[in-house]
């Protein structure tokens, strides 16, 4: 049986679509899931640690 899923809180969508970084070959984009998004977000924008990540989050740090 699988594990039920377990919902995450996350503060808001994306205003942009796709992301593609500086000097990548072709154009490639990069594809996130909301949950990386939001992750990214927190811990790279905010300074969150990834233990104050995950309780925002309401998932264990380990996910984070």
């Amino acid at each position: 049986m699988a594990r039920p899923i377990k919902r995450r809180r996350i503060c808001a969508l994306p205003r942009t679509s796709e992301f593609i970084p500086n000097g990548a070959e072709n154009g490639a984009a990069v594809e996130l899931t909301v949950d990386e998004y939001e992750a990214i977000r927190l811990i790279d924008r905010l300074g969150y640690s990834q233990e104050e990540c995950s309780q925002q989050m309401n998932v264990a740090r380990t996910t984070v």
